[in-house]
């Protein structure tokens, strides 16, 4: 009898550890810490600075800023009755994280979570903001409440139209901006133009996951630019959102703004063209969306590994 109790309680520790990897969405974070590492790869190749407490610290609060928000985003679009069960025509690269529809997870326990979150981000960022200056203050504080903001009413400004608008500012400038001054003290323009790369990449990664969803969107007054101008213009700024991109990428080099090693981030255009040609065939259908959602989430990495990767060789080689 013992045993089984014992059993019972491992295996319930497991789905409960489960649930709250579900609710946290870890698959959609590195657009959080992606931007920070590309910050400092650049101020460590163009200035040969680099502070790896600070830079650890600033890791671990937009990390853990984005559990917050993923969860936050979940409670509310819940709560709106936006995330509801879909049986079997859940796209599970869009919505929300399923604990609540499935059960795995209260309210009350997700708001916890929220709670612990912001509680550890905020530490983290007045510690920065001391240590650091009071830009770093002003930048955190943008970061921050935009995220609260984004879905928290009166505001909620992901149901008005520009929830697209406010993830590429903050997931581009003001993430890279924010890394790159803990690092080097000093705003540059060079840190700023590449910041719009993973910026418009995730523009292209929350639309492309609005799609499947425009529906139910519409029906909740979640009038984002899916919801509002249709699916066919939601491809549309999709393919404008990665035409941007990659025309930022390659346009800092052509311009001498950043190093050649640069354009090594080109190599995810083949796997963005793909999810292009996906989308247009399947952007009625959210279940044959899949892989489409599915390559965006590959182009982003392999660009942002790719721009990382570039700056260390610059910095190492010169060239």
């Amino acid at each position: 009898m013992r045993l089984r109790v014992e059993t019972f309680a491992k295996a319930r520790g497991r789905s409960v550890a489960a649930a709250w990897i579900q609710a946290v969405r870890i698959q959609f974070v590195p657009p959080s810490f992606i931007p920070a590492m590309l910050a400092a790869a650049i101020a460590w190749a163009r200035y040969q600075v680099f502070d790896p407490f600070a830079f650890l610290l600033v890791l671990i609060g937009v990390t853990v800023h984005h559990f917050g928000l993923n969860m936050l985003d979940d409670v509310l679009d819940y709560l709106h009755a936006v995330d509801r069960a879909w049986g079997d025509e859940k796209n599970p690269y869009t919505g929300g994280s399923g604990v609540l529809t499935e059960g795995l997870l209260t309210v009350r326990e997700l708001k916890w979570g929220v709670a612990v979150c912001y509680s550890l981000t905020v530490a983290i960022w007045l510690y920065l903001a001391t240590l650091k200056g009071w830009p770093v203050f002003v930048i955190g504080a943008v970061g921050i409440l935009s995220s609260i903001f984004y879905t928290v009413p009166p505001v909620k400004f992901a149901y008005r139209g520009f929830g697209e608008l406010g993830l590429l500012v903050n997931f581009g400038p003001v993430l890279v901006m924010g890394s790159y001054y803990v690092q080097r003290q000093t705003l540059d323009m060079e840190p700023v133009i590449l910041s719009l790369v993973p910026g418009l990449l995730m523009w292209s990664m929350i639309v492309i996951n609005e799609i499947p969803d425009y529906e139910e969107d519409r029906l909740s007054g979640k009038m984002n630019l899916v919801a509002r101008f249709g699916r066919k213009t939601g491809v549309i700024l999709y393919q404008a959102g990665l035409f941007c991109a990659f025309g930022t990428l390659a346009g800092s080099v052509l311009f001498g703004i950043a190093p050649l090693p640069v354009l090594l981030g080109l190599f995810a255009l083949p796997t963005a063209l793909q999810s292009v040609k996906i989308l247009r065939e399947n952007y009625l259908d959210r279940l044959r969306m899949i892989p489409a959602n599915i390559a965006i989430i590959k182009v982003y990495l392999i660009t942002g590994v790719a721009l990382i990767a570039g700056y260390l060789i610059h910095g190492a080689t010169g060239w």
